[in-house]
């Protein structure tokens, strides 16, 4: 169990943990504070970007900083933290005062450490805006923190850390193919809902999915499509794809992608149109499904399918239209047919 005076673990787990607001729960659970290090500079193309972090607590340990060259130390650092409740600032690389902590990229890295109390104004402010599902931004100097919407910087904050809700994807389908999307989804880090509709009562044996056997409209009205909602349509029912498609494409659904042949999309384009959706909504359609990886395997589909939605995702912070449509990315209506760049797709079933 992670605490002062026990080692990190042999194997790393605890580094696959992105996002660290579960673990920020489960500290408070437990404890009345835990320890939070954020990386807050970096320099000459270190492993992880500025604002990764961790969090330490007696039991609780999560988010990694280099893939083992600091953490040990930072550890060390953290539990000294958290008895003493001073904040502290870790240099390593260039500079730092322990040269014998090298790292083998050859970068210089700055994390800064602050103990969080529990009771902390800021923390409620964070979590609660995590379970409401709006993006917001933490600023921290080591005594006075803040968490809003677009909270004022002063003199002296080191960490400014953007959180985002956590990102959903929702699957419409039962073959191995959805079941695989789904299963790469949870473990990549997305809240995941399977949906079947009149599907078995029993869910499937995959850890981390929701199951619901409702029509696709009701179902993804009851989960919400937001802007940090991914769908993808992967049946082999042209209704429940068309019916899932109206629902989702004029929502605010950060992407919808749909499982099939190219030589069939034009046609079923063409009935969403009948249906009288906006060009607008169907020059959101990413068809066929997927980045080009060349596999129809199962796994190697959803590969494709959680490539192409973490694509989008920073994407959309980077100003990059590479996974958009053309027409999208061009600012003009796409009426009759719509996908991502053409370079950047691949047929990933020929069955529909």
């Amino acid at each position: 169990m992670p605490g002062p005076g026990n080692p990190l673990p042999d194997w790393p787990m605890f580094g696959m943990d992105e996002d660290v607001r579960p673990a920020m729960r489960r500290a408070i659970g437990a404890e009345n504070a835990f320890v939070l290090a954020t990386l807050v500079a970096v320099e000459g193309g270190g492993p992880r970007p500025e604002g990764t972090q961790m969090v330490f607590a007696r039991g609780v340990l999560a988010g990694y900083f280099s893939g083992g060259c600091v953490e040990g130390d930072v550890a060390g650092h953290a539990w000294a933290c958290l008895d003493d409740g001073e904040s502290r600032r870790l240099v390593y690389g260039e500079g730092s005062p322990w040269p014998d902590i090298r790292l083998l990229c050859g970068a210089r890295i700055e994390i800064f450490v602050e103990r969080v109390a529990a009771s902390d104004p800021a923390l409620a402010a964070l979590l609660a805006a995590e379970a409401g599902r709006r993006p917001v931004t933490y600023l921290s100097d080591g005594i006075t923190r803040t968490c809003a919407a677009a909270p004022s910087p002063w003199p002296g904050a080191v960490v400014a850390k953007a959180y985002e809700p956590t990102p959903r994807l929702v699957v419409v389908g039962g073959d191995p193919t959805a079941l695989a999307i789904a299963e790469l989804g949870a473990k990549s880090g997305f809240e995941t809902t399977l949906v079947r509709p009149k599907g078995p009562s029993a869910p499937p044996p995959i850890a981390g999915v929701t199951y619901r056997r409702d029509e696709p409209a009701s179902a993804l009205a009851a989960v919400g499509l937001d802007p940090w909602t991914y769908v993808a349509v992967a049946t082999h029912d042209l209704e429940t794809d068309r019916e899932a498609l109206k629902a989702a494409l004029p929502s605010r659904a950060g992407y919808v992608g749909l499982l099939g042949a190219r030589r069939r999309l034009a046609g079923r384009v063409a009935e969403l149109e009948d249906f009288g959706l906006p060009d607008a909504a169907l020059a959101r359609l990413h068809a066929p499904i997927g980045l080009d990886l060349g596999g129809k395997a199962p796994f190697e589909v959803a590969v494709s399918v959680i490539g192409e939605i973490t694509a989008l995702r920073y994407a959309r912070v980077s100003g990059n239209t590479s996974t958009m449509s053309p027409a999208a990315a061009a600012g003009v209506p796409a009426a009759r047919f719509m996908r991502p760049s053409e370079a950047a797709k691949t047929l990933t079933s020929e069955e529909s």
